[in-house]
């Protein structure tokens, strides 16, 4: 309990000057290889988990226990704070997203994010009240562990379709009052909306590297108010890119020329083997 509360302490820290990265493993090992290279915390990812799994993501079929399971593995083989993507709670009551929240505190994480999406197809996105009561008692539940878990809640419009600024800023502008510590609207078409986000907000704000904002360097999101920039699915997706092009090339060519830029034996075993 007392290494969680220097973590949670140290990720809370993170949020309150500069601009950070916040990279998503998807599994320990992952989590293993990017904690060597200087980030100052990671975050789990709900699409890395489902893809890992066989599975499509915002599907509903990657239930709490998995993930859970997932962000526990993850925890132990990093000595970084992590905190959980925990899609929108894993459940349709209040009560269900506390247990989510309390769970999630007790497998080792020091934050979380709860979105206010619905699993549904053709309405993806809940209503702002009942989002809003969601994050009230995600706020309840995370502030009250004995440590300071930071919550964060998203707003999905445009990962879903919904093109609608306002009713973005609206809905974030809510989730703060409501409690939530940091806010994130995923996939934001432009730098002239991420900067409307951040201006609209007294508090920090998460946006995701992404469609126009790839163009941009960690620096540049930073002045336009960015307090930390996550990855979303992007790492897994690069490792399945890598694994398509190396089994058409096989496949098609009956070649091998894949594996002439891939890690040795050794040196994988010595990366993932350490302690």
């Amino acid at each position: 309990m007392a290494d969680q509360h220097s973590k949670a302490v140290t990720f809370a820290e993170l949020h309150r000057s500069g601009t950070f990265v916040v990279p998503n493993p998807w599994d320990a090992g992952s989590a293993r290889l990017l904690s060597g290279h200087g980030f100052s915390a990671l975050a789990t990812t709900s699409a890395g988990l489902a893809f890992s799994l066989g599975s499509a993501d915002c599907a509903g079929l990657v239930g709490r226990d998995e993930a859970l399971a997932n962000a526990r593995s993850i925890v132990e083989a990093t000595r970084l704070p992590v905190t959980a993507d925990l899609e929108s709670g894993y459940g349709d009551s209040l009560e269900d997203v506390t247990e989510t929240i309390r769970r999630a505190a007790d497998v080792g994480v020091v934050g979380a994010s709860i979105e206010d999406t619905t699993g549904e197809s053709g309405k993806e996105i809940r209503d702002i009240t009942e989002a809003v009561d969601r994050v009230v008692a995600a706020a309840e539940a995370a502030h009250a562990q004995p440590f300071p878990f930071t919550l964060t809640a998203r707003a999905d419009n445009f990962f879903h379709g919904r093109f609608d600024l306002d009713d973005t800023i609206r809905r974030l502008q809510a989730f703060a009052e409501a409690g939530a510590d940091v806010l994130y609207a995923p996939a934001l078409p432009s730098l002239d909306a991420v900067k409307a986000v951040c201006s609209s907000l007294d508090k920090p704000v998460n946006v995701l590297a992404a469609g126009p904002l790839l163009a941009c360097s960690v620096a540049e999101l930073g002045a336009l108010g960015v307090r930390r920039i996550s990855l979303g699915s992007a790492l897994p997706r690069v490792a399945l890119t890598a694994m398509l092009d190396a089994a058409a090339e096989l496949a098609e060519q009956g070649t091998f020329g894949f594996a002439k830029s891939a890690l040795g034996y050794a040196e994988s075993n010595a990366l993932l083997g350490r302690s």
